[in-house]
């Protein structure tokens, strides 16, 4: 909003000018950045005091270490996930992270870069225990704090919750049901933003999969309502007062490190829908698999998908271990060349940082967005960088306070382990082209 630089975007701009003199150095609380290639051991390696583990209902078990940047928030590292019958941790990622929120507004006013630009994690919020229900907050020194004196904020919640079903099936006798409710490992914090307050959130679950979601709440600017037709809408008394409509793009930066090793490898696939031939009842469907072997701007469309694949480890059944982007509903913005694209594929680069706006000390001439990144280099080391886009048209029922809208994605695992990792003992023979009986 054009008025967000007041009240905590004004204490933004002051931290930023002085984060700005060390641009390109990465400061924060919690152990050092994890070092690309491969891993000696699996398990998370890092002070107890910056250290994740929670072992699952299920018997899946979560490490990893956390720390906190100046720029980015909290940074997630050395992440592994053991579900039930693994003798050891299965590293999944170097690092997760946010890697920007770009909000522009529709009346062309105005643009933030909320993570470098407008002090996203000076905003880091203290939770209420009641916040993170049977859980733990535990205390994050904020690097360039706009208070120095009071610099440790009780700003990340660890937890568990419950999701529903993991699983249900009765099969063909009424005898015996199999189901499981699910759990989540939950790790979040809340981060002010001018009158927003996002909602940084992980989801660990049992069956491997990782949602990452960003939810924005807080309240409406009071003093940014003069937005003509078509881009804002009447809150309040009468129709002329017109809250300014605009996005929130958010990006996520992910650096796989599967089995241990960073040279993962890319595969796009795509099917392919024919009509129905005579003789055949239904239309067919082929899919075909596409190494990206370079630099990719993506675009998610039906029937299209991708996966990391692991360079060195395979599951039980000798199936190279892979992770699939499960992409969540999005508005792509076409308003910036760096917001066109669903998913950028690059080559790891420890310059490039964030997907807009970049601070870190990159060449002169390298560009300061991720599309600008993408210029053919061979993927050796890939790094994927999620672009989740969320038109916010407001409406009365957004005042006051203003509910959560959520935005994100996920991973899921694709053959990590030979099968379900929450599969019952009574049913763990059932592996593969088995028949009753057998």
């Amino acid at each position: 909003m054009r008025n967000r630089i007041s009240r905590a975007r004004r204490h933004a701009a002051l931290g930023v000018s002085v984060a700005a003199l060390a641009a390109g150095v990465t400061t924060g609380a919690g152990p050092a950045a994890a070092q690309p290639g491969v891993a000696a051991a699996a398990a998370a390696e890092c002070s107890s005091a910056y250290k994740i583990e929670q072992k699952l209902a299920s018997g899946t078990t979560w490490r990893m270490c956390w720390r906190y940047d100046s720029k980015a928030g909290m940074v997630l590292e050395d992440i592994s996930y053991q579900p039930k019958g693994e003798a050891a941790p299965i590293k999944v990622l170097n690092s997760a992270r946010l890697g920007q929120i770009h909000v522009p507004y529709d009346d062309g006013s105005v643009e933030y870069d909320d993570l470098t630009g407008f002090g996203f994690a000076q905003g880091l919020m203290n939770l209420d225990p009641g916040e993170c229900p049977g859980g733990t907050i535990k205390s994050v020194k904020v690097p360039d704090s706009w208070d120095p004196d009071h610099s440790d904020v009780n700003g990340l919640c660890t937890t568990t919750r419950s999701r529903g079903h993991a699983y249900r099936m009765q099969g063909d006798s009424a005898n015996k049901v199999y189901q499981a409710q699910g759990k989540d490992l939950l790790v979040y914090t809340v981060n002010q933003v001018g009158w927003y307050e996002y909602m940084t959130e992980w989801r660990f679950q049992d069956d491997g999969t990782i949602t990452m979601n960003l939810g924005a709440t807080g309240s409406l600017s009071y003093e940014d309502y003069d937005a003509g037709d078509g881009r804002g809408w009447p809150i309040g008394k009468g129709p002329r007062a017109q809250a300014t409509s605009h996005s929130h793009n958010a990006f996520w930066r992910l650096d796989f490190a599967l089995d241990g090793s960073s040279k993962n490898r890319v595969e796009q696939y795509d099917s392919t829908v024919t009509a129905a031939a005579q003789g055949q009842q239904t239309a067919t469907v082929k899919t075909t698999r596409t190494p990206v072997t370079k630099e990719l701007a993506g675009d998610a469309k039906s029937y299209r998908w991708w996966r990391m694949v692991s360079a060195v480890g395979k599951n039980k059944d000798w199936h190279p271990r892979s992770y699939e982007i499960v992409p969540g509903p999005s508005t792509k913005y076409p308003g910036r060349a760096f917001t066109k694209h669903d998913v950028y594929f690059t080559e790891y680069n420890p310059c490039e940082q964030f997907a807009s706006n970049n601070t870190g000390s990159c060449a002169a001439g390298a560009g300061q967005s991720v599309d600008k990144w993408v210029n053919g280099q061979t993927l050796t080391h890939p790094v994927v960088w999620m672009n989740v886009g969320f038109h916010h048209i407001a409406r009365d029922e957004d005042q006051q306070p203003m509910p959560v809208h959520w935005q994100g994605f996920s991973i899921a695992p694709r053959d990590v382990t030979a099968m379900n990792p929450l599969t019952p003992a009574e049913l763990a023979g059932q592996n593969g082209h088995w028949e009753p009986g057998s």
